[in-house]
């Protein structure tokens, strides 16, 4: 058992159709392996909410998830309704096609309007979408998020044919400094990968796989 790699774990459960036993087995599971938090589509943030109350693990959620391209005043919204529900951690996407554009201003307004609703609340973490993106606009990502004032800069939301890789976290950690968090996210599956993703300059791991992760098994998830 790596029970210290569980506080690096936002245990991970997004798919469309995700039943509420599957909701209650990851609240389950973070509990009896003191995962850093659940991350959980907004539907959900109330239900964990009552069951992690008292608890030390965290109740996390997404903020204009997977495609990043919902109105910034949608996501400001989202991300308010989603802490008076009980988050206090908000994974949020940005904006990829604006990215890709060059608008940086309006990516890194549309991040601010995401963090000045958590407004200390909850952590935000800003999901660049490494699989979409040439090094150069992860390096702008990345920036634009650490000018806006979020906590952590994350790889994927899992969902866009690519996930974390080593040489993205070394990029991105590499880019924000020592300071601000880094998250992995997308195929984080097993022992040896997680160690790999930290030893990168990883500080938080994304991954439905936590329990196999900790119990050093070869986990199956997609996320």
């Amino acid at each position: 058992m790596n029970k210290d790699l569980a506080k690096y774990i936002d245990h991970t459960q997004l798919k469309p159709d995700t039943k509420q036993e599957k909701i209650t087995q990851i609240v389950e599971e973070a509990i009896e392996y003191e995962f850093a938090s659940v991350c959980v589509n907004p539907h959900w943030v109330p239900y964990c909410y009552e069951r992690l109350k008292d608890t030390e693990v965290k109740v996390c959620t997404v903020i204009g998830f997977p495609l990043g391209a919902t109105s910034t005043a949608t996501k400001a919204f989202e991300t308010k309704q989603t802490i008076q529900d009980g988050a206090t951690e908000v994974d949020m996407v940005i904006n990829v096609g604006e990215l890709k554009s060059g608008n940086d201003q309006f990516v890194k307004e549309d991040i601010k309007a995401v963090v000045d609703a958590a407004n200390g609340k909850a952590l935000t973490k800003v999901i660049i979408e490494t699989s979409l993106l040439t090094d150069e606009e992860k390096i702008r990502a990345c920036e634009l998020a650490k000018e806006a004032g979020a906590d952590y800069v994350k790889t994927s939301t899992g969902f866009s044919g690519g996930g974390a890789t080593v040489e993205d976290i070394a990029l991105m950690r590499k880019t924000v400094g020592p300071n601000m968090g880094v998250k992995a996210s997308g195929g984080v599956r097993d022992l040896e990968t997680t160690k790999a993703m930290i030893e990168a300059g990883a500080t938080r791991i994304g991954a439905s796989a936590g329990v196999d992760i900790v119990q050093g098994n070869k986990g199956t998830s997609e996320y």
